[in-house]
């Protein structure tokens, strides 16, 4: 287990070998504070977050928002969120194994079943989404769909990426805070 101290708040992790984690504790302790305090004003509504993996920013997030609905591809990404939920004694969030595209899929309203009656979608109030996607950066539709929030958290390792989903996401939004953390020092030329 790793632990983190994040504005004098300690998160414990489940860490598993083999799956993605954020690399660096000291940057992650970082991300997690500016994340914390980018979207601290949002206590009256309930946070999407897209690719939360072992739910880092999901359990670091959880006391901003009344609620939240995560969602994760992978078994044991989401197997180790749900570790680390109950380890936070966080209650307030849910991690869904689904895709992006799914889950965007869901939220719109175009994909139905078990899963997606279990998390009540209709439910909830939506009001910030947070997004860690892979290296290949968020798909049109999951892009599209992210325009319907008034508030979108990105999270990016690549900068190209990011540059594209900006130019899309730049039609209906305005980065209003933005931070750079370096993950991987001395790698940079």
């Amino acid at each position: 287990r790793q632990r983190l101290n994040v504005e004098g708040r300690e998160f414990v992790y489940q860490q598993v070998e083999n799956s993605f984690t954020q690399p660096n504790a000291a940057i992650c302790r970082s991300m997690l504070g500016w994340a914390r305090d980018v979207t601290r004003e949002s206590r009256d509504g309930d946070l999407v977050e897209f690719y939360c993996g072992n739910g880092n920013f999901t359990i670091a997030l959880a006391e901003n928002f009344r609620r939240v609905v995560a969602t994760e591809i992978s078994r044991t990404s989401v197997a180790s969120a749900n570790v680390n939920l109950e380890a936070n004694g966080v209650a307030n969030a849910v991690v869904a194994r689904m895709s992006a595209e799914e889950f965007s899929e869901a939220l719109a309203g175009e994909k139905n079943g078990r899963r997606v009656a279990a998390l009540a979608l209709d439910e909830h109030a939506f009001t910030t989404a947070l997004v860690d996607p892979p290296r290949a950066g968020l798909d049109t539709h999951s892009c599209e769909q992210l325009k319907a929030y008034s508030r979108i958290v990105y999270i990016s390792c690549n900068p190209n990426t990011l540059e594209a989903n900006l130019e899309s996401l730049s039609a209906t939004h305005v980065v209003t805070r933005f931070a750079l953390f370096d993950q991987f020092p001395y790698t940079c030329l």
